[in-house]
């Protein structure tokens, strides 16, 4: 076997093994390793109140994706607009702003522990 073909099968099977584990990952039904029922709840919270600022602060050091398309109020109220109608409108909005066009893209939404 020709070692072109032989990367190209590792490659393959190590995305294939790999796919998995990000499987949380925009899916709102499954919770990611960072949840904790208290952060959920205080996630709750600042979409309920439409809260940019407490979201925020609830996403220093995590989310740099969705953190991208969400820079001013008028969008994280979509997005909680979004959040709160569940997972139909949450696709709407992630297609909207291109996030998760290739599977890395989506990692870290922060909604995704719904």
């Amino acid at each position: 076997m020709n070692k072109l073909v032989l990367a190209t099968l590792i490659g393959v099977a190590t995305i294939a093994l790999a796919k998995p584990i990000f499987a949380y990952q925009g899916d709102p039904g499954v919770r990611g390793p960072n949840y904790s029922p208290e952060r959920h709840e205080a996630m709750e919270q600042s979409f309920a109140k439409g809260d940019y600022q407490g979201w925020l602060k609830l996403m220093e050091g995590r989310g740099q994706g969705i953190k991208r398309v969400v820079t001013n109020e008028a969008i994280f109220k979509e997005f909680a607009v979004a959040h709160e109608q569940g997972a139909d409108a949450l696709s709407a909005f992630r297609a909207k702003y291109n996030l998760g066009a290739n599977r890395m893209g989506g990692r870290g939404m922060g909604y995704q522990n719904r």
